[in-house]
């Protein structure tokens, strides 16, 4: 049987980091290995620890390589060298976590030999955990909108932002949209961070309604969504520098205005951006000293509610809000006209039930479902985190509240199930129910 490979050292800002598995493929299209991952981070490490110096971050784990599922782990490792460091963050379900805190390169590489290939960093450091220091505009194109129309919202969204006493930094996002971040005092809570989003998502709107859009309902969009909802508590974004799990192995790369008009995202790559820092340097180099305020999007947020635009939906984790309007999908509520066609056409002659309202049928549905069984806990827990894997924009949805691990008696001894309730997940976005993963059967136990 061939031996495992022998673990690379890096020796980095005064630690060796032991990088297991070095020759291990995570970009299998571009032979890219976890090792050349490493040495990208190391290169640019000083424009990516930028992006995550002294945040809260969460690990999004590709252990497989960047074509296969991640899984997203909010609480840190408990086995972990002693100079890796963490904080307590109070998520919006009133649960906490202990997350891992980047300071310096080691700590990156550390968390990179986890199988970190991008970087999800909060908007908040370390010595206040409840004042975001970062407005972020995430740019999600829809299916069928070009490059050219997120570039034109980008340059728009940057004229809002500087009438409103705020410098927008650019990068690519590393995948099809754009990503814009501005310095803000921690002044304010997510609750404001995120009204002052909204306002500019709608400001934006209110002057390109062709090209851009605030609506939630992905059935209501069109053109460039404006995700305000990525500054709610508790949301993480790929900072800049982070390598995305594209088969080019892509980079969300900062870049200088006069960039924009002309950038292709397919040009910033692992090989192509530590070359393209050498040669030209960070182009957020500034970002920390150019800190600005929210107050003239806040009052923009209050013209906005004078004029009857009440609050937006949040994401589906989140309490209902006073002034939200129903959490519900507009082709669903109530009166909502279907556009599906009639079943008395498909069964001519035949006695048709009525049709179940929307509301019932997603009460039929089971919000429990179980993912694993097994004698073992490990095993158990094993199967757990395969689950993850598969369903990963699922599990960055779960608090720890919806993980189920329950030690059940057997006929002679104990065994483990493993449960996720699915409340926080929309019913539409549920996955298949699957066997468990393993399926133990107590019954068969001697």
């Amino acid at each position: 049987m061939p031996s495992a490979p022998r673990a690379e050292v890096v020796e980095v800002a005064g630690h060796a980091v032991s990088v297991s598995n070095p020759t291990k493929v995570y970009f299998p299209a571009a032979g890219f290995t976890k090792l050349d991952l490493v040495r990208y981070y190391v290169a640019v490490g000083d424009g990516a620890l930028r992006g995550i110096r002294d945040r809260p971050i969460v690990l999004k784990r590709y252990v497989d390589g960047a074509d296969q599922p991640a899984f997203y782990q909010k609480r840190a490792p408990t086995s972990r060298p002693p100079w890796i460091e963490t904080t307590t963050l109070r998520f919006p379900s009133g649960r906490s976590a202990e997350e891992i805190v980047i300071r310096n390169l080691a700590q990156l590489v550390w968390i990179v030999n986890l199988g970190c290939i991008d970087l999800h960093p909060h908007p908040v450091r370390v010595d206040d955990l409840e004042h975001p220091d970062e407005l972020r505009v995430d740019l999600d194109p829809g299916p069928g909108v070009g490059w050219d129309d997120v570039r034109q919202v980008a340059l728009l969204c940057r004229d809002v932002l500087a009438e409103h006493g705020l410098t927008a930094w650019p990068k690519t996002s590393g995948s099809r949209g754009m990503h814009l971040l501005a310095r803000i005092a921690p002044r304010w809570g997510f609750g404001d961070v995120r009204r002052a989003a909204l306002a500019l998502a709608r400001e934006v709107e209110r002057r390109a309604p062709m090209l851009a859009t605030s609506k939630w309902w992905k059935e209501e969009r069109h053109g460039v969504f404006i995700d305000y909802n990525q500054n709610a508590k508790d949301r993480t974004t790929a900072s800049a520098y982070s390598v995305r799990p594209t088969p080019d192995a892509r980079v969300s790369t900062p870049l200088a205005w006069d960039e924009v008009p002309a950038c292709d995202p397919a040009a910033f790559t692992l090989t192509t951006v530590p070359a393209r820092c050498a040669a030209q340097g960070d182009p957020s180099a500034g970002i920390d000293a150019a800190v600005g305020t929210l107050d003239a999007l806040l009052v923009l947020s209050d013209r906005q509610a004078a004029d009857g635009l009440v609050d937006a939906p949040w994401p589906p984790h989140f309490a209902k809000g006073n002034d939200e309007p129903t959490r519900v999908a507009p082709s669903r509520r109530a009166g909502a006209r279907s556009t599906k066609p009639s079943a008395s056409r498909k069964t001519a002659g035949a006695k048709v039930p009525a049709a179940k309202k929307p509301r019932r049928e997603r009460a039929s549905l089971a919000d429990v479902i179980t993912v694993a069984r097994a004698a073992r806990r490990e095993d158990a827990l094993a199967g757990l985190e395969r689950w993850q894997r598969r369903h990963a924009e699922v599990a960055r949805l779960l608090e720890e509240s919806d993980v189920l691990v329950d030690t059940m008696r057997g006929r002679s001894s104990t065994w483990t199930r493993v449960r996720i309730n699915l409340r926080a997940v929309p019913v539409a976005e549920r996955p298949p129910v699957e066997p468990p993963d393993p399926d133990f059967d107590p019954r068969q136990a001697p």
